[in-house]
């Protein structure tokens, strides 16, 4: 591009955001409403992967699939539904319905905001200061990339030979599988696996750990196993050299493991292996934009890049690969600029969850990283068997463990696997942040009958590892 001849066409922003994720449009609402001019770029659907094909289309999934679930154990609660039929049309209408929805109201909120400039199109880098967009040139002080990732296609043998799914087109799904074969046991193809074998597929996960999600506890992992083994799933795991073939009109995945067949046949195959950053097409190297090995944009512990007045927010700096860590990316920028705060990466606590039926909840530290802490630690465990709530739901599943240091008294982490684990887990994530003494909750009183209730029960049963 000729910038000379194109200087007077160039439009002048106080800041440029790239993207429409979780931290983009809440940061150019921030600037607009601070009486600043911002324009942010979106060249796909507003709102990024969580509302587009992510958290709120795959959680609307979830529920679906949780109340075919129910209805099908209608006897064990005293009712019974002679004809249990699994409409596939109106599922995905639903789910698309509700993703929609939350897409479009991104876009109109954003497109309503006064000092807002909304541009659709690819935005690519000319200089550090300079972004061009389709027919036009931008220019500002500050810039944020806010672009997301996409899911990670392995090079294996036979991928272009057959046709596979990832995240983004399951959303178009409107049918069936017969039988759906997921490479990857990690959190998405869980999630995936659990929805569509309750809607009525045939479902094989195919892991080449020893283990499913594997960067969980080895007592979480079984026993996520068994949650899923127990409603039909099979699993394949150490599948070391993994491939695709043509097979009778559907897909052989061809493996290598320690039992079982040499290769699964099925109908459709789901690649959930994990994510990279879109940071290829954006010329980040004209802007001289460090990035590492994989693509994700190297930022500091206040979110800045190696160039400065450039940033970096959400799934494509590294730092968290999930909806809540985005949004904390867009607070942790705007508090840092508009309120002279100075908060940091460094300060947040991990935190997440896993969504099949019943959920995990998780935050802090592991028990595996916290036995090579090389602290004097107390943990407990209890079984969610023994929690009335969830006696009295009959979703018995799962456990409590938590994790605490002995001589501060903090909580160091916790695992909460069952019924409601991904919404209790918080009354420990709060009084982490408070670097509060676990006797807090200990001594608090709850209500009953919950699943929260049981904390202090836990906590009363706490002894050094073993």
């Amino acid at each position: 591009m000729n910038t000379a001849s194109t200087v007077s066409h160039v439009k002048h922003f106080d800041a440029i955001i790239i993207g429409t994720g979780q931290a983009g449009p809440s940061l150019a609402a921030r600037f607009a409403g601070a009486g600043k001019t911002v324009a942010i770029i979106e060249r796909n659907k507003f709102g990024g992967t969580c509302v587009n094909t992510g958290c709120t289309p795959t959680k609307t999934l979830v529920a679906s699939a949780y109340a075919i679930h129910v209805a099908r154990r209608g006897a064990e609660y005293g009712f019974s539904l002679d004809d249990i039929r699994v409409d596939m049309t109106r599922v995905k209408a639903r789910k698309d319905a509700i993703s929609g929805r939350s897409s479009k109201g991104v876009e109109e909120w954003l497109r309503g905001t006064k000092n807002c400039t909304v541009i659709q199109g690819q935005a690519s880098f000319q200089l550090p200061n300079t972004v061009a967009v389709n027919d036009e040139v931008l220019q500002a002080d500050k810039i944020y990339i806010n672009v997301g990732g996409r899911a990670r296609i392995p090079d294996m043998p036979g991928i272009r030979d057959v046709p596979f799914l990832t995240n983004s087109s399951m959303m178009d799904i409107d049918f069936l599988p017969k039988h759906f074969i997921i490479v990857g046991g990690s959190y998405v193809g869980l999630e995936f696996a659990q929805i569509y074998r309750r809607f009525g597929s045939e479902v094989t996960i195919v892991e080449m750990g020893p283990r499913l999600i594997g960067r969980e506890d080895e007592d979480v992992s079984q026993a996520v196993r068994e949650i899923v083994e127990a409603e039909g799933i099979q699993i394949r795991l150490n599948a070391k050299c993994i491939s695709l073939s043509k097979r009778d009109g559907g897909v052989a995945v061809g493996l290598t493991c320690e039992e079982g067949p040499p290769e699964v046949v099925g109908t459709h195959v789901l690649l959930a292996v994990g994510r990279i950053p879109n940071t290829s097409d954006l010329g980040l190297d004209r802007a001289g934009v460090a990035t590492d090995h994989h693509g994700y944009i190297i930022v500091d512990d206040e979110l800045q890049t190696n160039v400065p007045g450039i940033w970096a927010l959400g799934d494509c700096n590294g730092r968290g690969a999930f909806t809540h860590t985005s949004y904390n990316d867009y607070e942790i920028v705007a508090d840092n600029l508009f309120n002279a705060d100075h908060r940091r990466v460094s300060d947040r606590i991990q935190a997440y969850a896993l969504y099949i039926d019943p959920p995990l909840g998780r935050c802090g530290m592991t028990e595996a990283e916290v036995r090579n802490s090389g602290r004097r630690v107390l943990a407990a465990k209890y079984p969610m068997s023994r929690v009335s709530r969830a006696y009295e739901k009959g979703e018995t599943q799962g456990f409590i463990k938590i994790c605490v240091d002995a001589e501060t008294k903090h909580i160091l982490g916790a695992a909460i696997l069952g019924v409601g684990g991904d919404e209790v887990v918080h009354v420990l994530l709060d009084v982490m942040y408070a670097k509060a003494p676990y006797t807090v909750i200990q001594r608090a009183m709850h209500i009953h009958p919950t699943v929260a209730e049981y904390l202090p029960v836990v906590l009363a049963k706490l002894e050094p590892f073993a």
